[in-house]
């Protein structure tokens, strides 16, 4: 049995690769671009090398895309190209290669404007269930994609699992306020709370799906690190987040300063994994407890596996304004 993973030479492509190829798995990496984590190198635009590489497939994880830092690079045509029609060749030869699984990697990016709820409302609460209001072609081709997803498990019985993941890249924010104000691992960390998930957990999720996604059918998974806050504390850390922040664990902001590092002063959103946790059985166990924890042990909190994928970036230049530049 074969597992097919597109977008091989990527953050979380590679991170599939390795814990594959780690558990002698059979897998076949594809990206366009050549790489140690990639077995042939195509555009999964091109029907032909789709068909070539299912050749054999049993299961497929689909995380090639053009993502977020591509809309100022890339043509709206570009994003169709791959974000739809790349998924639609996959899909297409999934079914006529009769695969077991097939699961999909999405991005929280698609709920776009419901993330970000008016002044002096608290901040939102994101479960499956709130509806997606897509800001820019990315997030209206992720979630086209699903919508085709979704149409081949109703109409060809395909198994698919829509794998909706936060931020897990290293990468500095593209925000100049978060860039200039705190340092990667500062914000990183942070957002642990509310809208981040380590890559080793987000391959935990996409191994899980491949095995529960016959049993499921379809489904669709917030996939990010488990809030220590309920909907009662939404309120309040859009004023103050460093107060509920020390009221949850106390002797945090002391940690934090012992560090030079600082919370949000507020947070406008935060991701639910409960569904996740409870249908596919996934676990995180790389989340803000953990953080402070290794910082009292002065041990590193990141994942082994993400130290090993590190940083890559999106683009083959540099930008002047920022990790990549915004449009």
């Amino acid at each position: 049995m074969t597992i097919l993973v597109t977008g091989s030479a990527g953050h979380l492509g590679e991170a599939l690769m390795r814990t594959l190829r780690a558990q002698s798995r059979w897998v076949r990496g594809i990206d366009i671009k050549p790489s140690a984590f990639t077995d042939m190198v195509g555009s999964i635009g091109d029907r032909a090398f789709v068909r070539q590489v299912m050749s054999g497939i049993s299961q497929v994880i689909h995380a090639a895309t053009l993502h977020k830092p591509h809309v100022a690079t890339h043509d709206n045509r570009d994003f169709l190209d791959i974000n739809i029609a790349g998924t639609l060749n996959l899909l297409e030869e999934a079914v006529a290669a009769d695969v077991a699984s097939f699961v999909f990697t999405s991005t929280t990016s698609t709920f776009g404007a419901a993330l970000t709820p008016a002044a002096g409302e608290p901040a939102a609460w994101v479960t499956e269930d709130v509806l997606p209001v897509a800001k820019n072609i990315y997030g209206v081709t992720k979630l086209a994609a699903e919508g085709v997803c979704e149409l081949f498990a109703r109409k060809s019985g395909l198994p698919v699992v829509i794998l909706r993941t936060s931020r897990f890249f290293p990468e500095n924010d593209d925000d100049p306020d978060i860039r200039n104000g705190y340092s990667p691992e500062n914000a990183q960390a942070n957002e642990l709370l509310h809208r981040r998930v380590d890559i080793s957990d987000v391959a935990g999720a996409h191994l899980l799906a491949l095995e529960k996604a016959p049993a499921i059918g379809f489904g669709r998974y917030i996939i990010s690190a488990t809030t220590p806050f309920s909907s009662g504390d939404l309120a309040e850390i859009r004023r103050d987040a460093p107060d509920v922040v020390e009221r949850l664990f106390p002797g945090a902001s002391a940690l934090y300063a012992s560090r030079g590092w600082k919370m949000f002063p507020a947070l406008d959103r935060v991701y639910v994994n409960a569904r996740a946790k409870r249908e596919l059985g996934w676990q995180p166990r790389y989340d803000f407890r953990f953080v402070l924890d290794c910082l009292r042990e002065n041990r590193e909190w990141r994942s082994p596996l993400a130290l090993d994928v590190g940083s890559k970036g999106y683009h083959d230049q540099t930008f002047v304004e920022g990790p990549y530049p915004v449009r």
